[in-house]
């Protein structure tokens, strides 16, 4: 490749391009490593070559996925700063051929519907996170042609750039890993509305019609559908109903020990609520600090009044056991483990609901703040 400067300025746009989409995905899931963990063990458990498995490295999935962003960001930042330049475009051509196979593959055989490359922040099919990584391979060839364009050894500089990119991104992550993410992208995000408490809110249904000759599709409520009964104009292709009274997050409930769901009874209450997560189905796995947090957490509550539940995955018989042990006197619900995760991901976490809001979220190791919450 000719040492032009057009084929370097090429090079640097490209650099640029490809290093700021890596910082990005790299962040987005730095923020939660443990959601990237989890993404990765669906990983493990859905793919397989012949016989061969890899359930065996699903203890791994926590190291591998703060290895993965960690060396993604690396890549992005020595990309953007032009150091290390041959190693970059060996690492990111490596990435990308990696990530360019796996998506294919996904988008083939939908064995994992979302990769998660952006993490909760973007949402893509696996055929648009294919096709995102087909326009990130044309770059990413154009670096690794043209990597020896104008290029000068700054080898103190480039270490420095790398020692510093490493050690910020693995105390990002590991902050986040001991803390509720620093940035919600999850539904019960601290703000949102869950569910609506007005009960003057009515359920609405809707119908969506295609005009046969235009294809244009329309959707309508249900009590306006007699302007499109014109078979030879309209053609019904779908209704859905809106319920605003329907907790505003997939697969989520909290059933008691008789199976009935009173998730919408408790998260519309007008008080305070308390939910305290216990995501693992082995609620032993909960540690020392965890129940001292937990303890804490009851003491305040039942002092100063205000409903605390607990919210496990774990089977009815071991969580009345682990609370009876711990001297716990707390009604206790149950829930699929990944929709409690999706909720928090500290295992506790602490969730305070009001009026169907997400008033606040703190893992275990910063319940202090929730004891000093302003209940008002």
């Amino acid at each position: 490749m000719k040492d032009t400067k057009l084929n370097y300025t090429l090079n640097i746009i490209a650099r640029w391009f490809v290093g700021l989409v890596f910082l990005f995905s790299s962040f987005s899931k730095g923020v939660d490593p443990l959601g990237t963990g989890f993404k990765v063990q669906e990983y493990m458990t859905a793919w397989s070559i012949g016989s061969f498995t890899f359930e065996w490295a699903l203890p791994l999935a926590n190291f591998l996925s703060v290895a993965l962003i960690c060396a993604e960001f690396v890549v992005g930042v020595l990309l953007i700063t032009g150091s290390f330049r041959r190693l970059s475009a060996w690492l990111l051509a490596a990435m990308m051929l990696f990530f360019t196979v796996t998506t294919l593959i996904d988008a083939i055989t939908n064995k994992v519907t979302d990769c998660g490359c952006f993490g909760d922040a973007v949402k893509l099919t696996n055929w648009q996170t294919f096709w995102k990584n087909v326009v990130l391979d044309v770059p990413t060839v154009w670096i690794f042609l043209t990597q020896k364009l104008h290029y000068r050894r700054r080898f103190e500089r480039d270490m420095i750039v790398l020692i510093l990119s490493i050690a910020a991104m693995i105390g990002f992550e590991v902050y986040n890993i001991n803390n509720e993410p620093c940035i919600d992208f999850r539904s019960w995000k601290v703000g949102n509305r869950m569910l609506e408490t007005d009960e003057s809110l009515q359920m609405k249904s809707y119908m969506t019609y295609r005009n046969i000759a235009s294809g244009e599709e329309v959707e309508i409520e249900t009590k306006d559908w007699a302007a499109y009964q014109d078979e030879t104009v309209w053609q019904l292709v779908g209704s859905r109903v809106e319920d605003p009274h329907e907790i505003k997050a997939d697969g989520f409930s909290m059933l008691d020990l008789d199976g009935n769901d009173m998730s919408v009874d408790l998260l519309s209450s007008h008080d305070y609520l308390i939910i305290a997560t216990l995501p693992n189905p082995k609620v032993s796995k909960v540690g020392p600090k965890g129940v001292r947090a937990l303890k804490a957490v009851n003491e305040f509550a039942f002092d100063h009044d205000i409903q605390m539940v607990v919210l496990a995955s774990a089977l009815s018989e071991d969580v009345q056991s682990f609370l009876y042990d711990n001297e716990l006197p707390l009604d206790f619900y149950g829930a699929d483990e990944k929709a409690i995760l999706v909720m928090a991901r500290a295992n506790p976490a602490f969730v305070l609901m009001k009026d169907g809001v997400v008033m606040g979220k703190w893992h275990y190791r910063n319940y202090r703040k929730l004891l000093d919450y302003n209940f008002e």
